[in-house]
């Protein structure tokens, strides 16, 4: 038994260096990001380094001077909100009515949004455009906003999920006291889906605030950028070896958002699958 446990042990301490040490490679690549923040151009070109610089405050000035930062942050908060919750939420209540509702063409709608899902969003892009030109909807939030009611993947997911965490008998009772669906969806199955809601928001959290080709397809008016297209045009407005320190601290600064998110979900995702409704 003792030989036994010595093993066990060491194994159990292996496993536990070896994610350690995964978790430091994958905390490099911001600890490198927040250095060259502040770093002049000269010195990043120059090579690898992890020991801060000095010029932080010129990075700062460069930005500052070139961009309306705090505009192009706004701009990004307020379409990521919006995609968020409007993706969560429809694509809950889609889900929902897929898994828990027969009628003609279920499987067939679920066999399209898969087909769907495997469309790469490229190819799609001018007919996209067309279609925003034809409702003159360029320069306008609208097409930027209005499409995340829609979203297969999260759809797929959800139904996925609630088929797994959510028995048909749990409906019943509210049915039976004469509850509306309305109320039974948002009372009983939006607090059992709230983990796997958490999850997709994240993704379409962090998708929509990194979104830069269709903004940029979209939108021409320099106060409608979102932070992303501001990031791209502040590379163009000077050389980009004076640039790139500039670059490093605008990319650090967006990537905030992302953290307080991801903190702000995480307590729903790891708790109980059916955390919220189901109680012994």
């Amino acid at each position: 038994m003792t030989t036994t446990r010595i093993k066990n042990n060491i194994v159990k301490a292996l496993w536990y260096v070896f994610l350690i040490a995964l978790t430091i490679i994958c905390f490099i690549p911001f600890l490198l990001m927040i250095v060259n923040a502040t770093r002049s151009g000269s010195d990043i070109m120059a090579g690898f380094s992890l020991i801060p610089g000095t010029s932080l405050s010129i990075n700062w000035d460069i930005v500052m001077s070139n961009l309306n930062l705090p505009r192009g942050f706004v701009n990004s908060l307020f379409l990521a909100v919006c995609n968020t919750v409007l993706t969560s939420y429809f694509s809950a209540l889609t889900a929902y009515g897929l898994a828990f509702y027969k009628f003609r063409g279920n499987k067939v709608i679920f066999t399209v949004m898969i087909i769907f899902m495997m469309v790469p969003t490229q190819l799609s892009m001018l007919g996209f455009y067309n279609l925003c030109t034809s409702l003159k909807l360029l320069n306008s939030y609208i097409p930027l906003i209005l499409p995340s009611i829609a979203s297969p993947a999260t759809v797929f997911f959800l139904r996925q999920y609630i088929l797994s965490v959510l028995p048909k008998s749990i409906l019943e009772a509210p049915r039976i006291d004469g509850a509306s669906e309305l109320l039974i969806f948002h009372k009983i199955v939006l607090p059992i889906m709230s983990p796997g809601i958490a999850t997709m928001a994240i993704g379409a959290f962090v998708g929509s605030w990194n979104n830069y080709l269709i903004p940029m397809l979209l939108l021409n008016k320099q106060e409608m950028f979102p932070l992303p297209v501001m990031v791209a045009s502040l590379s163009a407005v000077r050389d980009i070896t004076t640039n790139l320190g500039a670059t490093y601290l605008v990319v650090a600064v967006s990537v905030v958002p992302i953290m307080i998110a991801f903190c702000f979900f995480s307590k729903y995702i790891i708790s109980g699958v059916s955390a919220g409704s189901v109680k012994e």
